[in-house]
């Protein structure tokens, strides 16, 4: 069975709308009985791809997520960003860009802050007088960011496919994540000139500012806690993520008051049931990729590559052009396990630096989650707006712009996100 039956059999499946397990599965292991390959392997393969000690921190970092939905974290995060940035052009949505930058702090997925700050930051805006497609778009924009941002569950994936430094990765999107950030808030800035959007009266003065920062300066800490933490060599990125679980707990229970048992149980029933969703293609992917490695398909796509072109810049365009593509069907980690060791050989021997090539990978992905037809992102701020998709992606346009130039930026100019990883390594 050829490397181009496998890539024709997952095609297909994944045309006729199987599960994407079962597309990147079922092609698998035909490959492995056609090729009289000892059956045994493919529960190697796969238990031996789960045995990594960095994809111990994805469904630790998906638990911290929903103890801070539980606990109520959510809602104080919201309410500093409102005292803080309600009354600039834009009102709540420019507080919607700030919150997810906040809360993506200690979520680490773009879909946790969907799921988290989403129904707060939609309901919100409707009631002050929003169209509820635009606050479902903006809250789907503003959380792109949250991957790139530390602490960072698709960069966690990537650097453990890559073998790339995950500390090095989680650095080099801070920059990124603040630059994309501010984008979007002049984004919304010319919006709300434009349609005159609501926002609050007055500026907050500095008691106020201070009774809504106090609460929430307890969640604010956690990025700090991490990086720092990480730098000084306290704890690994994977331990990173059980510190925060730990630091959570303290501050939902001894802080906020209000950690219960339900909370508890609640959170650890939605952390297992998205951890298996991710965890199942990560060990599917695992054989699809072997099997490539055999049929050599990642040294003819660098032989291609190269052939194409041997500047890193050309190279990264043409790689960009392909993710987004890749990113209308698939979801990120899907691709990221499929995609990224095709592609990284042949620009890493182009001189691509292998931490600005996760940077560029991840958030090019993310956008993934805003497109149609497979834009996942999309489908949950359907639910949540109770609006249809067409009018989100209406809304959603003015909004692509922003998103789209940090990506240029990211590819054209690597200084962006090398610039803090190398400052603090030298």
């Amino acid at each position: 069975m050829s490397s181009f039956a496998i890539l024709g059999g997952f095609a297909l499946s994944f045309l006729l709308g199987w599960p994407v397990v079962l597309a990147i599965l079922i092609p698998s292991v035909l490959y492995v009985l056609l090729g009289n390959i000892p059956i045994e392997l493919i529960g190697q393969r796969m238990s031996y791809a789960l045995d990594s000690f960095p994809l111990v921190a994805v469904p630790i970092f998906i638990f911290v997520g929903n103890l801070m939905n539980q606990a109520g974290i959510t809602e104080r995060i919201f309410k500093f960003a409102d005292t803080l940035v309600g009354r600039v052009p834009g009102g709540l949505g420019q507080v919607n860009v700030v919150s997810s930058l906040i809360f993506s702090g200690m979520s680490g997925a773009a879909l946790a802050d969907v799921g988290g700050l989403g129904k707060i930051e939609v309901k919100a805006m409707a009631e002050r007088g929003f169209d509820r497609g635009f606050a479902g778009a903006l809250t789907g924009a503003s959380a792109v960011v949250g991957p790139i941002f530390p602490p960072s569950i698709p960069l966690i994936i990537y650097g453990s496919v890559t073998s790339v430094s995950i500390v090095q990765l989680l650095l080099a999107g801070i920059i990124p994540a603040i630059m994309c950030v501010i984008l979007l808030m002049i984004t919304v800035a010319i919006l709300a000139y434009r349609h005159d959007f609501p926002r609050s009266e007055r500026w907050p003065t500095l008691r106020e500012l201070g009774t809504d920062f106090v609460p929430a300066l307890p969640a604010l800490m956690t990025p700090v806690l991490l990086v720092a933490g990480m730098l000084l060599g306290y704890f690994t990125p994977t331990e990173a993520a059980a510190v925060t679980v730990v630091y959570v707990l303290l501050i939902s229970g001894l802080v906020y008051r209000t950690l219960t048992v339900e909370h508890l149980l609640s959170s650890a029933y939605e952390t297992v049931k998205s951890s298996s969703a991710i965890l199942i293609i990560v060990a599917a992917a695992s054989i699809f990729g072997w099997i490539l490695a055999i049929e050599q398909i990642p040294q003819m796509a660098a032989r291609w590559l190269l052939t194409v072109s041997t500047d890193p810049l050309m190279l990264l365009l043409v790689v960009n052009i392909l993710l987004l593509i890749v990113g209308m069907f698939l979801d990120s980690t899907t691709a990221t396990l499929l995609v990224v060791p095709i592609i990284a050989q042949p620009l890493h021997m182009a001189g691509v630096d292998p931490v600005h090539l996760g940077i560029v990978t991840i958030f090019n992905l993310m956008l993934g989650l805003l497109t149609p037809p497979m834009g996942l992102a999309l489908f949950l701020l359907s639910d949540i707006t109770r609006v249809s998709m067409r009018q989100i992606l209406i809304k959603m346009m003015p909004l692509y712009v922003p998103l789209v130039l940090t990506l240029v930026i990211l590819t054209v100019f690597p200084e962006v996100s090398l610039w803090l990883p190398k400052m603090i390594r030298n």
